[in-house]
């Protein structure tokens, strides 16, 4: 089989789903100091079911608000504007990312479910290593594997190709996408993100998510958010085919001074709140 090259893919993948204006707008209104609640308000509520979403997100329990939260501008108060941003691109990759990923052996739902799991997950980490930006960590657990969802639905030939080969050889996943295809989900992701003009800490936390070593713009949101993942794997949240291989990296838990210790708190912290069925809505 000819390999193709992973710009081949992206071409492909012309109808990728740009972000909506409306999250591209969050976006850009979160991270402007000078913009208001109203201004993030009015944004949301252009999209009714952005906005549903958005209130369903921030009243799960992996917020942990008290009270219930019933307006958007509510919501961007107590959250804050980091969280909005990020509560706003989960809604909206969670759409792409319910999908069923038959390459992955990976049911409807399932992805999404995990990719949830890691976001929440890689925020723990973040606030248990006391990484500034809680909420960018959240989103590259979210957005880690959004490359599989890219391959699975452009290559499905090639990915049937890849899952003979980790029965085969008893690899992981990413080994046998490297293999056949000649790269792997992760770089796939990173071009995804580079589209949606995502900063590059995050291009880089997907791409390097399974090889934190190669980091070299953000070690710690790369680390966090390998940490997440492997996490996930461990806890064996709809692994897929993906969960039977898969290796911690000490340089990473040595780049968050994470010791084993936090690592069993932060797995038990997950399974409270991974049982709280309504984050999982999408």
């Amino acid at each position: 089989m000819k390999k193709i090259s992973i710009q081949e893919v992206i071409d492909r993948v012309q109808d990728i789903p740009a972000f909506p204006m409306t999250v591209s707008n969050i976006i850009r209104l979160t991270e402007d100091p000078d913009s208001t609640v109203q201004d993030i308000e009015k944004e949301i509520t252009k999209d009714q079911s952005l906005t549903a979403r958005v209130l369903r997100f921030a009243n799960s329990t992996h917020y942990g608000y008290s009270r219930k939260i019933s307006t958007i501008s509510q919501a961007t108060v107590v959250l804050g504007f980091q969280a909005i941003k990020s509560i706003a691109l989960a809604a909206t990759v969670s759409k792409m990312m319910a999908r069923e990923l038959p390459g992955y052996a990976m049911e409807k739902e399932a992805l999404w479910s995990q990719s949830q799991t890691c976001a929440i997950a890689a925020r723990l980490i973040a606030k248990k290593t006391r990484y500034p930006r809680p909420d960018e960590a959240y989103v590259a657990g979210l957005l880690r594997d959004v490359g599989k969802v890219i391959l699975n639905h452009y290559l499905t030939s090639e990915m049937s190709a890849v899952q003979e080969a980790v029965e085969r050889d008893q690899i992981s996943f990413m080994q046998a996408e490297e293999s056949v295809l000649g790269f792997h989900h992760g770089q796939i992701g990173a071009k995804i993100a580079e589209k949606w003009n995502l900063p590059d800490a995050l291009v880089e936390a997907i791409a390097y998510h399974h090889e934190p070593e190669q980091a070299n713009i953000n070690e710690k949101l790369v680390a966090i958010t390998h940490v997440a993942d492997a996490t996930v794997m461990m806890l064996g949240v709809h692994m897929g085919a993906d969960g039977l291989q898969y290796s911690f990296s000490a340089n990473a838990m040595e780049k968050l001074n994470l010791t084993e210790s936090q690592l069993q708190e932060i797995l038990s912290d997950l399974i409270d709140v991974t049982s709280d069925e309504e984050s999982f809505h999408h």
